[in-house]
C-alpha cells in the first residue's frame, strides 16, 4: 500500500493519545487525546467500551489526516483482563494492571507450583498485576461471569478487534499474562490451568500470537466510517505499552530505560530471555521478536504529586524545591503509596525516615524524588543480577521525563550522563513504528533508524549528590517499610 501517513495509539490507563506521522521519515504531523475514567486502587477497574469511546475522540482531533492514513497500531496498557460473552459484549470491567485485588490469588499460584517452575516457564512469578491473577480471581469470585467467557482479551487486544474484528495479539503483550511462554513461543496449559479448570477447552477462547510484522487484518468499513479512516487501512498487531515504548525509543540491547509516568518501570532489550525466581524481573518479550526483561513499581510520579498536595504547591514548585541543594542530610522517602509490586508488597505504605524540626519543603521534594528514583534503580540492579547487558545508554521517558528534578537527580543518582528522548509520546511513537512495518514491509530497526528514535537532551551528573551513600540510606529504609508490611498486623 502507498500510504503517506500511520497512525498509533496510545491506550493507558489515564487517557487514548493518538499520534499521526508520516512514513518517510516520522515526522509528527498530529496528535489527539482523550481521557479515561479515573480509578481508584486497590480496586482498579475501567469499561472497554470507554477506551473505544476516547478512540473515537481522539481520532476526532486529528480527522483533518486521516484520509492518508495506511495502517494503525494499537499499544495498550499491559495485563488487564477483559472478557467478552458470545455476543462481544464486555461481561464486567477490566480489571486493570493496578487493581491488586487478586494480590492473594497471586500468592496461591505461585505456592501451587514454586517460583522457580513459574520463571522458568514463562519468565514470571505472579503478582496481582499479571492477568493469570485475575483470570483465578474470576474463576474464584465470579463464577457465573467465568462460565459466559467466549473470549479473553487484553486491553490492546479489545481495541485491535474493535478495528478489524480480528481476535489476535501480539508475543510482547501475550508475554505478560502468565499463560504464555516467552521461551517457547507458545501458550502453556499448565499454567493456565493454575487458574481455571479444563485448561485445554480455554485455548480457543485466547487470541491468536502474531508475528512482530504480521498484520491483524484490515479496519472494516462501518468502522472505518465511523472514525473517518479510509476503507481497507491496514491494523498492526499492537503491542504493550512498554513494548512500543521500546520501539519509540529506538532501543538497542544494552540500554536501560527508566519510565516515570503512574507507575515506574525500568527495563532493556535483551537477545536472550530471563528467568528470575525471585519474581522482580518480569522476563517478557518484545515486539521485535527479541525479549525485554523489566522491573515495575507502582508508585512514581503520583508520589511526588502527592508531596506537592501536602504542601499546597504544585509540580514545578516541587521540582524547583527539589533541586535546592542540602548541606544536611535529608529524609528518605520509600515511596510504597498505594503498596509494591517490586518488591512484591501489596500492603506497604509508604514510609518516611529522618524527619527532624528543621525539615523544610525542599527537603520532602527532594527525598520524594529520590525515593522514586531509588525504588527504580534498585529494579537496574535486578535486571543486571539476572544477567541482562545494562552498559548502554540510560534514557529517562514518561510524563516524569520533563521534570528538570526527575532529569538532574537521576543522572546523579546513575553517576553518569541520561538521555532525555525529543519524542514525548514514545508508546504512540512506538506504535506508529509498527504501523510503518507493516505498510512498507520494512523492518523494525530500519523504521528505528531512519526516523533518528532515541535522539534526545543528555543531562550529566551535577556533582552534588553522594549516590552511594544516597541509595545506601534508601535500602536501609526500603527493608524497614517491607518489615512492617509483612510483619503481623503490620497491615
Amino acid at each position: 500500500m502507498n500510504a503517506r501517513l500511520v497512525c498509533g495509539i496510545d491506550s493507558s490507563t489515564q487517557s487514548t493519545k493518538v499520534e499521526v506521522r508520516a512514513v518517510a521519515d516520522g515526522t509528527l504531523i498530529a496528535t489527539g487525546r482523550a481521557i479515561h475514567p479515573p480509578t481508584n486502587p486497590p480496586v482498579s477497574e475501567q469499561d472497554p467500551r470507554a477506551w473505544w469511546d476516547a478512540l473515537r475522540t481522539a481520532f476526532a482531533h486529528v480527522a483533518e489526516h486521516l484520509g492518508e492514513v495506511g495502517a494503525v497500531a494499537v499499544a495498550g496498557q499491559q495485563h488487564g483482563l477483559v472478557v467478552v460473552d458470545a455476543e462481544g459484549q464486555p461481561l464486567r470491567d477490566a480489571k486493570l494492571w493496578n487493581d491488586t485485588t487478586s494480590a492473594p490469588q497471586a500468592t496461591a499460584l505461585t505456592e501451587r507450583l514454586g517460583a522457580q517452575a513459574w520463571a522458568q516457564a514463562c519468565g514470571l512469578v505472579p503478582v496481582a498485576s499479571f492477568t493469570v491473577s485475575k483470570l483465578a480471581w474470576l474463576a474464584e469470585h465470579e463464577p457465573d461471569n467465568l462460565a459466559r467467557v467466549d473470549r479473553v482479551m487484553l486491553p490492546h487486544d479489545y481495541l485491535t478487534w474493535r478495528l478489524c474484528g480480528e481476535h489476535v495479539t501480539d508475543r510482547g503483550d501475550a508475554s505478560g499474562t502468565g499463560w504464555w511462554s516467552p521461551r517457547r513461543d507458545r501458550y502453556d496449559t499448565e499454567l493456565l490451568g493454575t487458574a481455571v479448570s479444563d485448561a485445554d477447552s480455554w485455548l480457543p477462547r485466547l487470541p491468536r500470537v502474531l508475528a512482530p510484522d504480521e498484520p491483524a487484518g484490515v479496519v472494516g468499513s462501518e468502522v472505518a466510517e465511523q472514525l473517518g479512516l479510509p476503507a481497507g487501512v491496514l491494523v498492526a498487531p499492537g503491542t504493550g505499552d512498554n513494548m512500543a515504548a521500546a520501539l519509540g525509543l529506538g532501543l538497542q540491547p544494552g540500554d536501560v530505560v527508566v519510565s516515570l509516568g503512574t507507575s515506574g518501570t525500568v527495563y532493556t532489550r535483551s537477545h536472550s530471555p530471563t528467568a528470575d525466581a525471585s519474581g522482580l524481573v518480569a522476563g517478557f518479550a518484545d515486539a521485535t521478536g527479541c525479549y525485554l526483561p523489566l522491573v515495575c513499581t507502582l508508585n512514581a510520579t503520583k508520589v511526588t504529586d502527592t508531596v506537592g498536595r501536602l504542601l499546597g504547591i504544585d509540580s514545578r514548585r516541587v521540582a524547583s524545591l527539589a533541586l535546592q541543594p542540602s548541606a544536611r542530610a535529608v529524609p528518605v522517602l520509600v515511596p510504597y503509596l498505594d503498596g509494591e509490586r517490586s518488591p512484591n508488597l501489596p500492603a506497604a505504605t509508604g514510609l518516611l525516615t529522618g524527619l527532624r524540626t528543621d525539615t523544610t519543603p525542599a527537603d520532602l521534594s527532594r527525598a520524594a524524588h529520590m525515593g522514586v528514583l531509588c525504588g527504580l534503580l534498585e529494579g537496574g540492579d535486578a535486571l543486571a543480577r539476572a544477567g541482562v547487558a545494562t552498559s548502554g545508554r540510560w534514557l529517562l521517558i514518561g510524563g516524569g521525563a520533563r521534570s528538570p528534578a526527575y532529569q538532574q537527580l537521576a543522572a546523579d543518582l546513575v553517576e553518569g550522563a541520561v538521555v532525555v528522548p525529543h519524542a514525548e509520546e514514545t508508546v504512540a511513537t512506538g506504535a506508529c513504528v509498527q504501523a510503518a512495518t507493516v505498510v512498507t514491509g520494512q523492518a523494525l530497526d530500519e523504521v528505528t533508524a531512519t526516523w533518528g528514535l532515541g535522539a534526545g537532551t543528555v543531562v550529566e551528573p551535577s556533582g552534588h549528590v553522594d549516590a552511594t551513600r544516597q541509595r545506601a540510606a534508601y535500602r536501609v529504609a526500603a527493608a524497614a517499610a517491607a518489615d512492617l508490611a509483612t510483619r503481623p498486623g503490620g497491615e
